[in-house]
């Protein structure tokens, strides 16, 4: 890798750390500014945030590279993720911004439950927050694995150097800057992501010739019948089962911490309506990018096998494809842009996910049942060790250098779905959903996604994952047992009624 690149990624790392320092000036005394940055995003920097949180590395590393191996077939995941999308910013961020607010100022996901059904008994809060700890540890992983994966792919760097060097970053930004740190260096992240795929796939499909030598190639050395057609020839009931395996992933957004608690830290209400066009703009070319990429870097891979050897390049892993075509493609210095445009992906997620899985600790468990009369200063102190030891744990995970970085994710952003979709869709909208729905619909829905990926049961020699994405299954069994939970349970009275009431009130007033 030449100097030019290391000094693109250099500058990139004093960025980060440099908003790190000035959101720690800002905006870390108390718990409400270090976890949800005091309700005060800009709407642009929410939708960028929530977009750049979201699309981990798999965008730039996992989508690529499966698009580059299944053809267009794999990019109903894509569009699934983006109906998902819109339909949470529609359904889910105005209600979930007004409603926690209501709800005696909820700032955790566990928090909001808690206090939108009155729970008492703390089982709520306990069960969401193991949840959240457990799929946020495991997709932490996948973050680190994908740093792990860049840094061995474009400097023949020891993957667990790479691990280290990736965390360590991230670490120290989240640790001391808290959500305001973790906000700004993901609207820049985000920023970064949306030039890079646009850069990659425009310079790409320059250099091929055009759209019919990229088709001649593509079909030519491709194994996969129909490479270019998201429709399978010939439409099986398999195929289609896994057509709505993919798009399920849309599913998933309604139950995703990381993502959604950005809806809770947008200024105004009105402000939700202008982050959705924001962020489904960014979405939608950064989304359609990263399909290009998967789809031209075969072609790329195919025409260009003596240039790569030239440049002693090893190209193994179908998920660096990115990686490979901008060190290629472009001048160093830009190809270190671009490098870090994967670490920006990779690390705006990281970071989400320890600050959400810090909050729950530190709010769900130390306040709530070691220290309840806790000072602010040391409820900081407890949510910056608490950041640390998930990373801990995180990068220990991610030492196996086989893992998947879409799997991973795929498993984590099932877990959540099932476990959180339903409930969070279901808490906005149904004015009489009872407790015991509430924990019914968590626990069933966490329960069918690892019964799903685990259990020792196959179909014509098939895993049940396999055949059927264990959204699917998690997240209607998590809708049943709600649906059937509150038909045999009563209603709640008092103080959840009236909370509900002033959040439509606000709702209709503002809206």
């Amino acid at each position: 890798m030449q100097v030019e690149a290391l000094v693109s990624l250099a500058g990139y790392f004093v960025l980060m750390l440099g908003i790190g320092l000035y959101a720690y000036k800002k905006s870390t005394d108390d718990v409400s500014g270090y976890m949800l940055g005091g309700r005060q995003l800009h709407p642009a920097v929410g939708a960028l945030s929530a977009g750049a949180s979201d699309m981990s590395g798999w965008m730039l590393m996992g989508l690529p590279g499966a698009v580059y191996v299944s053809g267009l077939g794999a990019a109903w995941i894509a569009v699934g993720l983006v109906i998902g999308a819109y339909f949470n910013y529609l359904l889910v961020a105005p209600r979930l911004r007004v409603y926690t607010e209501v709800a005696d100022d909820a700032i955790t996901i566990p928090d909001y439950f808690e206090k939108r059904f009155h729970d008492n008994t703390r089982v709520l809060r306990i069960l969401s927050s193991v949840v959240i700890v457990i799929f946020f540890t495991l997709y932490t992983s996948s973050g680190v694995v994908a740093g792990g994966k860049l840094f061995e792919a474009s400097f023949g760097l020891d993957y667990r150097l790479g691990l280290f060097l990736t965390a360590g970053v991230v670490i120290a930004y989240t640790l001391f800057g808290g959500f305001l740190a973790v906000s700004l260096t993901d609207f820049v992240q985000g920023v970064i992501m949306f030039i890079a795929l646009i850069m990659v796939p425009i310079v790409a499909f320059t250099q091929l010739g055009g759209l019919g030598d990229i088709v001649e190639t593509t079909n030519a050395v491709s194994d996969v019948p129909h490479y270019l057609s998201m429709i399978p020839d010939p439409l099986t009931s398999m195929s289609i089962l896994g057509i709505i395996s993919a798009m399920s992933w849309g599913l998933g957004y309604f139950g995703q911490p990381h993502i959604i608690v950005r809806f809770m830290a947008i200024r105004t209400l009105k402000d939700v309506a202008v982050a959705r066009w924001i962020g489904m703009s960014w979405m939608i070319v950064t989304v359609i990018g990263a399909v290009l990429t998967g789809i031209f870097g075969l072609a790329f891979v195919t025409q260009n096998g003596a240039v790569i050897e030239q440049a002693h390049i090893e190209f193994t892993d179908p998920e660096t494809i990115f990686i490979l075509m901008s060190q290629i493609l472009f001048h160093p210095l830009v190809g270190g842009f671009l490098l870090a445009a994967i670490l920006a992906a990779i690390m705006s997620t990281i970071s989400s996910q320890l600050l959400v899985s810090s909050s729950s600790l530190t709010e769900d468990f130390y306040k709530t049942f070691l220290r309840r009369n806790a000072s602010q200063k040391e409820l900081v102190l407890i949510g910056r060790l608490s950041v640390l030891v998930v990373s801990l744990v995180a990068i220990a995970l991610a030492f196996d250098r086989s893992s998947s970085i879409l799997d991973l994710v795929s498993n984590a952003w099932a877990g959540f779905g099932a476990a959180f979709g339903p409930l969070i869709l279901f808490s906005l909208y149904r004015r009489n959903m009872s407790r015991s729905a509430a924990i019914a619909g968590m626990v069933v829905g966490a329960l069918v996604v690892l019964f799903w990926l685990y259990a020792p049961i196959t179909i014509g020699g098939n895993s049940l994952s396999s055949i059927m994405y264990e959204m699917v299954p998690g997240f209607i069994a998590s809708t049943l047992a709600i649906l059937i939970t509150d038909a045999v349970t009563k209603p709640p009275r008092g103080k959840v009624k009236e909370q509900y009431e002033a959040m439509e009130a606000h709702i209709e007033e503002h809206g």
